[in-house]
């Protein structure tokens, strides 16, 4: 199977497209999803959209509690627990997955933190790389005979358009050796997100496994910004020239709009033999260069097939944890 190539299809959906509007007229019985994140924010209404389609939804939470009232009165769905910055915990929940015997069609790794003070997981990473990416990759590992057992799994990695302001520092994640700052951390972990995509799909097409980045949008709703008090803002998009991207171009969504294009990912027919791509608006993204400032494409640094590879070795590197594949 060829790569598939970064740019738009077109999907004739776009940025105003709805979860429940992606999947209407679908019926998704027999299907069994984990989506990660998926009692809150866009999480919950991706959840809602499989399960109301007739998925069988696993929600993995790190707050039972709050996820028991998230998804209360939804058909479909199941909760577990997991804490992605915690390795025994992530094994855990793999382990009773994959003793249901049950096949997983799609993955949705769409639990996230933003821009937090510097915390470390017990391991002494980073949280933003902890929670974001390496404990999404060792999840993915874990699950890796469930996705293949289903023949045409998908697995949807969230990423976000801060990947901008940078890429993944191969040096020092981990923020071990320059001064921690907030955005550089997230920024390296959605990066790091579409990177994963990216190598994932490349070793596991021949399983019938495809795996997609995607950027959700700007959703203000959801908690996601919760450690932004005082109103903290991400560093402006600059040029070579110092000129800062024109963000007024960019359409804000709401939570349904902002579950659409993982939907979309984990479910279009549009899309069946394809993968490894950074999407948006419920559709491909376009390849834009490291200089540009749109507010909406897809860096160089993100979509880097050395880079895939390189921060595929540094992430079994740091989990101890390798696919089988």
């Amino acid at each position: 199977m060829s790569s598939t190539r970064q740019s738009p299809i077109p999907s004739g959906f776009g940025p105003q497209t709805t979860a429940r509007e992606i999947l209407a007229n679908r019926d998704l019985s027999g299907k069994t999803a984990v989506v990660t994140g998926g009692y809150s924010g866009i999480g919950v209404e991706t959840t809602r959209a499989l399960a109301n389609a007739g998925a069988m939804v696993i929600v993995p939470a790190r707050t039972p509690e709050k996820a028991r009232a998230a998804v209360e009165g939804m058909p479909n769905v199941e909760l577990e627990e997991l804490d992605l910055m915690d390795p025994a915990s992530i094994d855990a929940f793999a382990r009773r997955f994959l003793a249901t015997g049950r096949p997983l069609h799609v993955l949705v790794n769409s639990a996230g933190v933003m821009a937090t003070p510097l915390r470390r997981d017990a391991r002494g990473y980073e949280s933003q790389f902890s929670t974001n990416h390496l404990g999404h990759f060792h999840l993915t590992a874990r699950l890796w005979p469930a996705l293949k057992m289903a023949r045409g799994a998908r697995v949807v990695a969230v990423s976000s358009r801060g990947h901008r302001l940078g890429g993944v520092n191969f040096d020092d994640p981990n923020f071990e050796k320059r001064e921690y700052d907030r955005w550089q951390a997230y920024a390296q972990s959605k990066s790091a997100n579409a990177l994963f995509a990216l190598e994932l799909d490349r070793r596991s097409r021949n399983y019938d496994v495809r795996a997609f980045a995607v950027h959700p949008g700007l959703v203000p709703e959801t908690d996601l910004g919760r450690d932004l008090l005082g109103g903290i803002l991400p560093r402006p998009v600059r040029n070579s020239k110092g000129e800062v991207s024109d963000e007024s171009a960019v359409k804000v969504k709401n939570v349904e709009q902002g579950a659409a294009t993982s939907v979309w990912c984990a479910t279009s027919h549009q899309l069946d033999g394809m993968g490894g791509v950074y999407c948006e608006d419920c559709d491909i993204s376009a390849a834009v260069s490291a200089d540009s400032l749109s507010p909406t494409g897809v860096r160089p640094w993100a979509t880097d097939p050395e880079l895939a590879q390189r921060l595929w070795d540094l992430s079994e590197k740091l989990t101890s944890v390798e696919f089988d594949i």
